[in-house]
Parts: structure tokens; sequence; C-alpha cells
């Protein structure tokens, strides 16, 4: 049971209310430490205000007077306390038992109504000198009654504190059970669709019950198996696309060398420069491939260095404006002042390539391609805009995503291409696009960065 995390969680809110409860039993123990002192201490300051009556009947009254004593021993009464008084040579005064035989009836009311009668004889007294002037004038001996209110008070917070704990102890518990197994339940139904996860198998999503962190993990995994199972499905089609590249050409290559072999046709110049067409198919398609995963790799072997971008984009302007041309597009350079990024020369160049390759094939003829560059303060970007079909907005959430195959056809690995050389520099890459009216790629990159751990300053 205790292995589980609900069973974990359980046991520890059982221990935290066992150890808040302990601290209810200690705080119990300290405050009835105090009220005993506190009574120890109002018992003091009792016998010293009988002292003080007696020693100050006797200095009126240049001696022990009988009715004194007695409205002093009435007086002690009602402070709880029995007293004893003897004379200098130690002759008793004034017994316990005969405190109120001296008393009128409405005297002996009143102090009966501080202590129960009979009144409980003590044979334990302890002795309290009584002095006048310097001179001993007799002894005090007191013994002490018991107050009903104070041991009433102790009983009461003992049993107030054992319903508390039968009360609070039991709430605790159920509340406990309750709340350990509503925080395993989403962890629970996490491991099982992880589990099946794991062995392969389509699961379904979590439901997200609440906005704190495991609410936050149900999902994250949700995200992540949704990704997984789109990634699962763009395999499948790349490898439905992979065979469908492959088989044409090799099915080609194929009927050609057995009409070959079996002399239908010539062993000429054009059988073999047809063959060497279609060895070309086969090797652009095992390049794509090859690229993303150089791709994903690139960001272990980064060689960045300052640059300005305007002149790498006057090199693809020019490069590209010759093949634009002849499909009537024009490649056009918005000048501006010089934006300097930190990055790899190379790798800028093949994402701007891909870039641009894709806007040409998709603007139309009498279209454009517009190359910019904006400087900032944390970064600068480059933008890619054309005037060409634009992208539909339902494959537009797809279109970096590996192996996804648009209406253009292809592979689709030249955005996911360009995507993971992005993120190699850290930077971003944002697409916006109306279907009829063309499409904006812009590219944002760090003007300063990290290499291997290490902060570059500007040079």
């Amino acid at each position: 049971m205790f292995r589980s995390l609900w069973g974990k969680s359980f046991l520890l809110l059982v221990l935290v209310s066992a150890v808040g409860l302990s601290a209810a039993v200690l705080l119990r123990g300290m405050m009835l430490r105090d009220f005993r002192s506190f009574l120890e201490g109002e018992r003091l300051d009792h016998v010293y205000i009988v002292t003080a009556a007696l020693e100050g009947s006797w200095e009126r009254n240049s001696g022990w007077e009988e009715t004194s004593l007695a409205d002093t021993a009435a007086m002690a009464l009602m402070l709880g306390i029995q007293i004893q008084v003897l004379d200098r040579n130690g002759d008793l005064l004034l017994s316990a038992d005969g405190a109120l035989e001296g008393l009128l009836p409405l005297m002996r009311r009143r102090v009966l109504s501080f202590q129960p009668e009979p009144l409980p004889m003590r044979d334990e007294f302890t002795p309290y000198p009584l002095f006048l002037g310097g001179d001993r004038i007799g002894t005090l001996k007191v013994a002490f009654l018991e107050n009903d209110r104070s041991g009433l008070f102790v009983e009461r917070s003992g049993k107030f504190l054992l319903l508390s704990f039968l009360i609070l102890g039991g709430l605790t518990f159920f509340l406990s059970l309750w709340a350990s197994r509503r925080l395993g339940a989403p962890i629970r139904a996490l491991s099982s669709r992880a589990r099946d996860l794991s062995e392969g198998k389509r699961v379904g999503r979590v439901p997200v019950k609440s906005s704190d962190e495991i609410g936050q993990l149900t999902q994250v995994f949700n995200d992540m198996a949704a990704n997984l199972q789109t990634q699962e499905n763009l395999r499948r089609k790349l490898v439905s696309n992979v065979a469908h590249e492959l088989r044409t050409p090799l099915a080609a290559m194929r009927a050609e060398l057995e009409a070959m072999i079996d002399h239908i046709e010539p062993t000429g110049e054009d059988q073999l420069r047809s063959l060497y067409e279609e060895t070309g198919r086969l090797a652009f398609l095992l390049d794509g491939i090859d690229d993303l995963t150089q791709a994903q790799a690139s960001s272990l072997n980064l060689e960045r260095r300052e640059m300005d971008v305007l002149p790498l984009l006057d090199n693809i302007r020019d490069r590209f404006a010759a093949s634009a041309g002849e499909q009537g597009v024009e490649v056009v350079l918005e000048e501006g002042k010089p934006v300097r990024v930190w990055a790899d020369p190379d790798k800028i160049s093949r994402i701007l390539i891909n870039l641009v390759s894709n806007a040409v094939r998709a603007t139309p003829e009498g279209g454009r391609v517009i190359l910019r560059a904006k400087g900032g303060e944390t970064g600068a970007s480059i933008e890619v805009a054309d005037t060409g079909r634009g992208i539909s907005g339902e494959d537009l959430p797809h279109i970096f995503e590996r192996f996804f195959k648009g209406k253009d056809g292809g592979l689709g690995l030249g955005l996911s291409i360009v995507k993971e050389l992005v993120d190699a520099h850290e930077g971003r890459i944002e697409v916006r696009s109306e279907e009829g009216k063309g499409t904006t790629v812009s590219v944002f990159l760090p003007t300063y960065g990290f290499v291997k751990g290490v902060q570059v300053e500007k040079m």
C-alpha cells in the first residue's frame, strides 16, 4: 500500500496530522504547567495578605484580640487557606477547626459560599513567622484547600483534548484518505497511459481536471501523446511516400534493364542516360533524408561568427535571379542598414536557399519574391515574402512537421530542415500566409549568443 504514491501521500498527511495533534498535547501540558505556577503564586500572595492582616491586627490592638483573629481566619478561608495562629511562646491562639465558631450567621454563610461544609481539616501546615518592628510576635501556620474551579479547568481541558483527538483525528484520517486517493488518481491514469504508449498502443487523452502541477503534467502528456501520434502518422506517410518515390524510378530502371537483357532494346547512350536520370531521382530522395539528419545535428557543430545578413541576401538574390526569371518571377532585395547576427554563414545560407526556393516555386508568373532584413537590440529578423498562392489554414500548423507533404509535393523535408537549423541557432521561425495572396516567412536570430555554454562578447 505504502509503495504507491497515494499510500505515501496518505501516510504523510496522517503523520502531519499526528504531529499537529501531538503539538496540542504539548501545548496543553505547557498551559497546565503555567496555570499551576500561577495558582502557586496566587496562594503565596494570599498568605502575604493574611500575614499582613494578622500583623496589622496585633499592632492596632497592642496584642492578639480574639474577634480580629476570627475575622482574619474567615478572610483566609474565603481565600482558600486554613490557618492556625500561635503566640511568641508557641501557644495556640486560633485553631483551624474553630475558625467559624466566632462568626455571626451572615458572615458564616458568606464564608461557606466560598468553601464546602464541613471544612476538610488538614494535617500538615506550613509555618510562617510573624514580625512587627523587628520583633517576632507569633507564628502563622497555613494549609491550602483544594480549589474546585481549578480542578474543573484541568478536568475539562483533558476532556476537550480527548474529544478533539477523536473528532479531528477521525476527520483528518478520512480527509487524508480522500485527498491521497484524489491526488493519486490522475497519476495512476498517466502511468497507465504512459505504459500503453511505451508498448506502442494508441492511447486516449487523460482528462485535465485541475490547473495545478498535476493538471499541467497531464496537459503536457496529452500534448506529447498527440505529437507522437502525429509523428507516427507522418512516419507512415513517409514510408508510403518513400516507397512511392522509390518504386517509380526502380520500376523504370528494371524495365529498361530487362529489355536490354532480352535484347529488346539496344544498350546505347540514350538508354544509359535514362538509367542515369533515374538514379539521380533516387539520390535526391536519399539526400533529402540525409540533409534532415545533418540539420538535427547542426547544434553540435555550428561555426558561428559575427556576420552581416545583407550581403548574404544579395548573393541569394543573384543566385535565384536567372532561374526565377525563366518562370517570370522577380526576386527583389529591399535595401536597408547593415544587420549583424551571430550565426553560421553556411547554415543561414542553407535556410535562405530552402525558403527562397519554396517561394519561387509557389509564385506564379508575374509575381515577386521579396527579401528583407531588420535589426533590433537583441536580435535580427530575416523575411522571405512572396505573392504566390499561399498556404491553406488546414496545412499551416503542420508545415514544419517532418515528412509533411503539402499540395506542392516533394518529400516534405525542406521546411523541417529549416526549422532544425533555426532551432540550432536558438532562434525562431514564424509564417504568415493567406491563400491567393502570398506567404511571409520570418526568421528571428540572436545578435549574440552562446557557443558550448561560453558567453560570446561583441566582436
